[in-house]
C-alpha cells in the first residue's frame, strides 16, 4: 500500500472538517472561541490539519462576516441573502501581533467594562455569606455537610462562591468521595487576615453544629 502524501493527508483532513456541521469554517470558529491568546495562521492550520492558505481564506471570511459584510442589491443572488443582510456582531476577529483572536468590539468597551465591574463588586447574598461562613469555619467540608448545617440545598451557592474565587476544591472525602471545599487566598485577602486561624471565634455559635457529625453519618446510610 502506497504511503499517503502530505497533500493527500491535508485533503483528507479538510474533507473530515467539511463533513461536520458548518464545515471547516465552523471548525475554525469553534477553535477561535476557546483560545485565550492570539494564534497564528500556521498554528490554526496545524490544529485543523489544513493548509495555511485555507485557514487564511476562512479567517478573512469570518472577519468580514463579523464586521457586517454587505453587498449591493444586484449582487444578492450571487452571494445569497444571508451574506447580504448580515449585521455587525458585538465581537470582531482581529489579527494582533501576528496572531488571530476574537475580541469584543471596541464600540462596546464601556458596556462590557460596566458589566464586568458590576459583576465583581456585587455584594454576596445572605445565603452566600452564611454558606461561606460555614465553609470558613468547618473547612475542608463537603456540600452535603454544609447543606445539613444550613438546612437547605447549597449547590448553586457553592458554585457562585467558587466562581467568585472565594472557595476552591480541596480534594475528596476519603470515606464518601465527596468533593471538599476550603477558602482561598483571595478570601483571606478580602477579609484582611493572614490565615483562617485569625477568624473571629464564632464557630461555637453557628446554628446546627451540635450533633452534625451524627446527622451527616446517618444521612449517608
Amino acid at each position: 500500500m502506497a504511503p499517503v502524501s502530505e497533500q493527500e493527508a491535508v485533503e483528507d483532513g479538510l474533507a473530515e472538517l467539511e463533513a461536520l456541521p458548518g464545515g471547516a469554517r465552523a471548525a475554525l470558529e469553534a477553535v477561535l472561541m476557546v483560545i485565550d491568546e492570539p494564534a497564528t495562521s500556521e498554528e490554526l492550520a496545524a490544529g485543523l490539519n489544513v493548509t495555511v492558505s485555507v485557514v487564511e481564506d476562512l479567517l478573512q471570511d469570518l472577519q468580514r462576516e463579523y464586521s457586517g459584510y454587505t453587498v449591493k442589491a444586484p449582487d444578492v443572488d450571487a452571494v445569497g441573502f444571508a451574506a447580504a443582510s448580515t449585521a455587525p456582531r458585538g465581537f470582531e476577529l482581529r489579527n494582533v501581533a501576528g496572531g488571530w483572536r476574537i475580541y469584543s468590539r471596541s464600540e462596546f468597551a464601556d458596556i462590557v467594562g460596566r458589566f464586568v465591574l458590576e459583576g465583581q463588586t456585587t455584594r454576596l447574598t445572605q445565603a452566600a455569606l452564611e454558606t461561606l461562613a460555614v465553609i470558613a469555619y468547618r473547612q475542608p467540608v463537603s456540600r452535603a455537610r454544609v447543606s445539613a448545617i444550613r438546612g437547605v440545598n447549597v449547590d448553586s451557592v457553592v458554585r457562585t462562591l467558587t466562581q467568585r474565587g472565594l472557595i476552591e476544591d480541596s480534594g475528596n472525602d476519603p470515606e464518601s468521595g465527596a468533593v471538599l471545599y476550603r477558602t482561598t487566598s483571595y478570601f483571606l485577602e478580602r477579609m484582611g487576615i493572614g490565615s483562617v486561624a485569625e477568624l473571629p471565634q464564632l464557630s461555637p455559635h453557628l446554628p446546627g453544629l451540635e450533633g452534625i457529625d451524627e446527622y451527616y453519618d446517618a444521612s449517608r446510610m
